[in-house]
């Protein structure tokens, strides 16, 4: 076959289509002695290729790996798979590329390397022509890989999902072709694809709160919509997913790992998927299993495109779209792992080895492997997948998994890294938002604070604090134990952590990602429920997950009927949300925390794909006002608190380093003791002090004041006395108190006349009151659905309870006719959206708060009068004129 010349894609690896109706392919081995591309067609259509390609016989004596090294273009049929093989042999390397140029290409072609060189696993060189790799810069990805002898290089047996063989014995010469995915073209010429897309939000770090969530999750068990969309990125592009996420306030989501991924073998002995998606298989291809069964049906270019449809959904909603990207490992594991992509290619330029012995991988993720970032070639391909997720795709950001492993020279963390520096100096990427997890598994690996400018970084020392402070602390003073977190450490936490991330000039308190709980480790109600971890499911003994959570159960291991206990642990889980959105940082939740979502003690549910992990809708259409409803409203009335108060709009710490790294007073903050004085040095260091107040100083607003009570008694506090306070949250609300002044609940003989703080009424108010889905619209949608389901099976189990178990069977509920308690009936459906309705219920408890609070004016005059502020909580006031 003449030559024909490379077009002008070819400097970087990937697969370009050309003007001439071809393409270029280039990809990246500084080892290999020779690389195929290979071209796959069914074998009931003609070739594109018949006039180029030499047909080979398939009875031949000679081994397969040297007929396909006799010629330059050559095709073969596979029977067995029903398809037709082409393979194109690459010139190189040239600077470590291969390259070819073939005459036709088309979207949707599937295709694939073959890599020949040296095999010589001790020494870390693992070349096999017998199987097929990805290409690492594939944009589709098509079928998956079988846990079957055929996937791994070397010779093995497989038995009940068991691999039985060693790594470092033979080659083996099993052809995995149709036991492994392949790579399919995706068009992406297109200059005008971006042309009408909705503005990217660019919400300012200070004005940002991150929700993270898991895209299948999210939606699997979502009755607002039709099965169909369940699960999928168009589900969580479903107006009514999209009016939930503005109606709780946040600004950006943060979603679970979206690219192509496998799971891991040993995971898959086990019968278990890695739902999570921390073993990527792909860093161009978006994961199939998450788009719809048409889009999949349709082929890689549309699952991808339901992916930018998602993308610009949500910001046509104002919302943010940050990604958790895994460059650390991929999904080959180990030595003994299978052969996917890299370790075919190039194993060891790819993955990170022993110096005194290449046969042995490095691993600092805990998953067998480790990327080496400090080869440029990795440098750039991790920079290459970044650009076209934020440039093609359209996202905002990135969270980098493990992010220590990719900073590490010679082993040791670096902030001077060239990955770092190639991220912050890239035109696009540093533009971005950049989250880095700030820990791996190896030595030294804990670097939280350490990545500087102009990186954010997800703060363990805030989760464990408040964790601790509101949880194992209350433990230990009913145990007669001393605290451990007192108020000099949550000071700290509540000013942004300058001890941490004050590091560079102009690196502010935003670069803070404040967290109580993220997918790793409890749910927020778990952490009030198990005072130890339940991951029995995952099918590891209870072995895995992190035996440190810091939770407490409040004497009951796992759900409990007792009104005293959810009341304690309501009040704890609302205490830890407030600090959370009372802190200076920037504050992310996780999905399902603002409703009471639990996952049954697994704090490490990585592999269930199943309820454990999919998240529970069915109380939003209850009849009756829920716990769940309850917790949404206060997170949403808190969200709404901050994004209302200028005081956090800003970057900078409300407590600073001096330049002897020591921490000195800022002139934007004031603390205070119950007694209304500044604490003394020695109260700083006295974990026993609990209880004190935080002021927050504005130039052109009223002043904030938040008071923390860690002590399991009320605490009578005296306000600053310079100006009025009113009161506009209190996680005491979440037991139907609040604070007030003492001279209100106290009567002329001095004793309390409000019930005392015994936790027990958890959920004041009517037992049944109305919520927003007595006034939803009539019509047929899956929401009138689901409402009619709710309210017949609420309706049944009434009568069953009120005829002493006979059956009941109900007819013709109507969706505009629903009995109530008090024997009315609801009238006709006022006419507005269904999104209009869930804003009216998660805001109503914002301003029922702010209406109370405006009808209790100070008439006793300036603050004389201490306010008596409960046990166990968390107030926010503000000042009034």
């Amino acid at each position: 076959m003449e030559r024909t010349s490379l077009h002008r894609y070819a400097t970087r690896p990937g697969f370009f289509l050309t003007e001439d109706g071809g393409a270029d392919a280039v990809v990246w081995s500084e080892t290999a002695d020779q690389i195929w591309l290979t071209i796959i067609e069914p074998l009931d259509s003609p070739s594109a290729f018949y006039t180029v390609a030499t047909q080979l016989p398939n009875d031949s004596c000679v081994p397969f790996h040297e007929q396909i090294a006799m010629y330059p273009v050559c095709s073969r049929i596979v029977e067995g798979r029903y398809c037709r093989e082409t393979l194109f042999k690459m010139e190189g390397p040239n600077y470590g590329m291969w390259f070819v140029h073939i005459p036709h290409a088309w979207e949707g072609m599937r295709y694939g390397y073959r890599a020949a060189g040296k095999w010589d696993p001790r020494r870390g060189v693992q070349f096999n022509p017998y199987k097929v790799l990805l290409d690492p810069y594939a944009k589709g990805i098509d079928g998956e890989m079988e846990i079957a002898p055929e996937a791994f290089s070397y010779q093995c047996t497989v038995e009940n999902g068991r691999v039985h063989g060693s790594a470092y014995g033979q080659m083996s010469m099993l052809d995995n072709l149709g036991h492994t995915p392949l790579s399919v073209v995706i068009d992406d010429r297109d200059i005008h694809k971006h042309e009408g897309d909705p503005e990217h939000p660019h919400i300012p770090w200070s004005k940002t709160v991150i929700y993270e969530l898991h895209v299948k999750g999210f939606t699997k068990n979502a009755p607002w919509m039709e099965e169909s969309l369940r699960g999928t990125y168009a589900g969580l592009a479903h107006p009514t997913t999209i009016a939930y996420l503005q109606n709780l306030g946040i600004t950006s989501v943060e979603l679970l790992p979206i690219f192509a991924s496998q799971t891991e073998v040993g995971v898959a002995e086990r019968g278990l998927p890695n739902y999570w998606g921390y073993s990527t298989l792909g860093y161009f291809a978006p994961n199939p299993d998450y788009a719809t069964e048409e889009a999949r049906r349709q082929g890689p270019a549309a699952v991808r495109k339901e992916v930018i449809d998602m993308v610009r959904a949500l910001h046509a909603g104002g919302i943010e779209v940050l990604l958790d990207v895994v460059f650390n490992h991929t999904c080959e594991g180990a030595i003994d792992g299978p052969t996917v992509c890299w370790r075919g290619l190039d194993a060891v330029s790819y993955y990170r080895r022993r110096t005194d012995n290449p046969g042995m991988l490095i691993d600092t993720t805990g998953c067998g492997n480790t990327f080496d970032f400090t080869n440029t070639r990795v440098i750039n391909y991790a920079v290459d997948s970044l650009r076209y997720w934020s440039k093609r795709i359209g996202v905002d950001g990135f969270r980098f998994d493990l992010a220590a492993s990719l900073a590490r020279l010679e082993g040791t963390f670096s902030k001077h890294h060239p990955f770092l520096y190639a991220l912050r100096s890239d035109l696009m990427l540093g533009n971005l938002k950049m989250i880095m997890e700030p820990w791996d598994l190896g030595e030294g690996g804990w670097r939280t604070g350490q990545f500087g400018v102009p990186f954010a970084e997800w703060n363990d020392h805030f989760r464990d604090s408040t964790r601790r402070f509101w949880l194992t602390d209350v433990d230990s003073q009913h145990r007669g134990f001393n605290n451990e977190i007192g108020m000099q450490e949550m000071a700290t936490r509540l000013c942004g952590s300058a001890d941490l991330f004050a590091t560079d000039p102009g690196r502010g308190a935003v670069a803070s990602i404040n967290f109580v709980s993220c997918h790793d480790g409890f749910t927020l109600t778990d952490l009030t429920r198990y005072a130890h971890k339940h991951n029995e499911a995952n099918g590891e003994n209870n072995q895995d997950g992190s035996n440190v959570n810091h939770s407490f159960n409040f004497g009951v291991e796992g759900p409990s009927d007792d009104p005293a206990i959810e009341a304690k642990r309501e009040r704890a889980a609302m205490n830890m949300t407030g600090t959370l959105l009372m802190s200076l940082g920037t504050p992310m939740l996780l999905a399902g925390d603002e409703f009471r979502n639990t996952q049954d003690g697994n704090n490490n549910a990585y592999c269930q794909d199943n309820d454990i992990n999919w998240l529970h809708w069915e109380w939003l259409f209850s009849p009756e006002k829920t716990p769940e409803m309850r917790r949404l409203e206060h997170t949403t009335k808190l969200i709404a608190l901050r994004k209302s108060l200028d005081l956090y709009h800003h970057e900078d710490f409300f407590t600073v380093l001096s330049m002897l790294g020591l921490l000195k007073p800022s002139s934007r903050v004031q603390w205070l003791l119950p007694n209304g004085t500044t604490p003394m040095e020695r109260d700083w260091f006295d974990t026993s002090v609990r209880c004190f107040a935080m002021r927050l100083l504005a130039n052109n607003e009223f002043d904030v004041a938040i008071v923390i009570n860690g002590l399991d008694k009320s605490v009578d506090f005296r306000m600053p006395d310079d100006c009025e306070w009113r009161m506009m949250w209190s996680s005491a609300e979440t037991n139907g108190r609040q604070p007030r002044r003492v001279s209100e609940i106290m009567d002329g003989s001095g004793n309390e006349v409000l019930p005392p703080d015994d936790g027990t009424m958890l959920y004041p108010g009517k037992p049944k009151d109305s919520v927003w889905t007595l006034t939803i619209p009539d019509g047929d949608t899956p929401i009138h659905q689901a409402l009619r389901a709710a309210r017949e099976h609420r309706l049944t189990e009434t009568l069953h309870e009120q005829r002493g178990g006979d059956d009941v069977r109900i007819e013709n509920i109507s969706t505009n006719e629903t009995s109530r308690d008090d024997g009315s009936h609801q009238g006709e459906a006022q006419q507005a959206d269904a999104s209009r309705h869930i804003q009216a219920a998660t805001m109503n408890a914002s301003s029922e708060g702010a209406a109370d609070a405006e009808g209790k004016s100070d008439t006793e005059g300036r603050n004389v009068d201490p306010w008596r502020i409960d046990g166990l909580s968390i107030s926010l006031f503000r000042q009034i004129r």
